[in-house]
């Protein structure tokens, strides 16, 4: 007794598959901030806690409040290599994320600190 195959059917779920696994972890993941990861997801948007910052007043990454007690993140401005969490280095140009600081509804809160930046 022969065998049918159905080309077709194969081709469709090869095409499902590979349509599925092209949508990006990012846009799947919940919008907020991930201590574990140091990353804020926004918009489907990952943005890494470090690195290049430059201050902007309009269409901001991250909108930002800087608080004195209970943050979200502990910051520190460093001069180079920002290469660990919560460290965030001042630019004028080619910033890694750009930040607006608020005075309420923040998508962050941060505390300024000169030693242990990071989350808890």
């Amino acid at each position: 007794m022969p065998i049918h195959r159905r080309p077709g059917r194969l081709l469709w779920c090869v095409a499902a598959l590979c349509t599925a696994s092209a949508v990006p972890a990012e846009a799947t993941r919940e919008d907020g901030f991930d201590a574990e990861t140091c990353t804020y997801y926004k918009d489907g948007k990952a943005i890494p806690l470090h690195g290049k910052f430059k201050i902007v007043e309009s269409f901001a990454d991250l909108e930002v409040q800087i608080v004195s007690s209970f943050p979200d993140l502990r910051v520190q401005e460093v001069s180079s290599f920002a290469d660990d969490c919560g460290e965030w280095q001042y630019v004028e140009s080619f910033p890694d994320f750009t930040v607006r600081y608020v005075s309420s509804f923040p998508d962050l809160k941060i505390q300024r600190v000169t030693s242990f930046p990071g989350a808890d």
